[in-house]
């Protein structure tokens, strides 16, 4: 499993014109799920996302998570964030979890964050075409791993 994060002003996620999920100032999540991910990798994909210090503090530096701010997480499923993309000029999928796999492990993750959290916690909608729209704060982007 692997999560590229970025802090964001706003962002939101729209299918088929309806927004089904949006966040003010906090995280947005693109998550890959990877075969053989396991409950305690996703339970520590949810302290890291919850935990990791990318928001400024009074001296401006980067030492405050989403528990500190009480920000809001929206979580994205993408599978092609997942892919082998080493080799050739067309990136491979054998690497991504499967739809019945990545899905529950997907929804474990959200329901860890909702119960983590005291923010606002949403999501997209899993294997649907999904519109993204955010502003990155700063921009601030890192790849996380459990």
């Amino acid at each position: 499993m692997l999560a590229l994060i970025q802090r964001v002003t706003e962002a939101s996620v729209v299918v088929d014109g309806d927004t089904v999920g949006a966040i003010d100032a906090g995280l947005l999540a693109f998550v890959g799920m990877e075969p053989g991910d396991t409950d305690a990798q996703i339970a520590r994909m949810a302290e890291r996302l919850l935990g990791y210090r990318v928001f400024e503090d009074a001296q401006g530096k980067m030492n405050l998570g989403l528990k500190d701010t009480g920000g809001g997480l929206l979580l994205v499923s993408q599978f092609t964030l997942a892919a082998e993309t080493q080799s050739g000029m067309r990136p491979s999928f054998s690497t991504a979890a499967p739809p019945g796999i990545a899905e529950p492990g997907f929804n474990k993750l959200v329901e860890a964050c909702r119960q983590r959290h005291a923010g606002r916690v949403e999501t997209g909608r899993f294997r649907a075409h999904m519109t993204v729209r955010l502003v990155n704060d700063g921009p601030v982007t890192f790849l996380l791993r459990p």
